[in-house]
């Protein structure tokens, strides 16, 4: 399945969009091993650093572009689309594509990576209890 820009905001929740995109705790098949200064240059390149730029403002610094959920801190722009060597060596230009990419925080990032799909209920509140900050009581 190609992922899209142009679908994923199309979906009205964020928990739909982060649906959308998670792996389910799958990373790319394909591991850069020895070849990884590839995709550090790429990271470094002139290009990427111009296309990473155009997208942080199209998505005006929002978490999987969904408004009102601007990134506090350090802002990833994602490949939607698992990115492999053949990739770096064949097809550049794809991965400059606005429309394979999207604004995630780390926190996004990694659920969307390494997550179980659980990351929605983040933001669950959790009863607090007197002296539950000091554990040494």
């Amino acid at each position: 399945m190609i992922r899209r820009y142009s679908e994923l905001i199309q979906l009205s929740t964020f928990e739909e969009r982060f649906k959308y995109l998670k792996l389910n705790g799958i990373v790319a098949n394909e591991t850069f091993g020895f070849d990884r200064y590839l995709n550090q240059q790429f990271y470094k390149s002139a290009e990427w650093k111009k296309v990473r730029r155009q997208v942080i403002i199209r998505d005006r610094g929002c978490d999987l572009a969904f408004p009102n959920h601007e990134i506090a801190g350090q802002i990833i722009v994602h490949h939607m689309n698992p990115m492999s060597l053949e990739d770096i060596k064949n097809n550049p230009e794809l991965l400059l594509d606005p429309e394979y990419l999207v604004c995630v925080s780390l926190d996004t990032h990694n659920a969307i990576h390494y997550g179980d799909g659980s990351y929605g209920n983040k933001n669950v509140v959790v009863d607090r209890m007197p002296g539950d900050t000091t554990p040494w009581r």
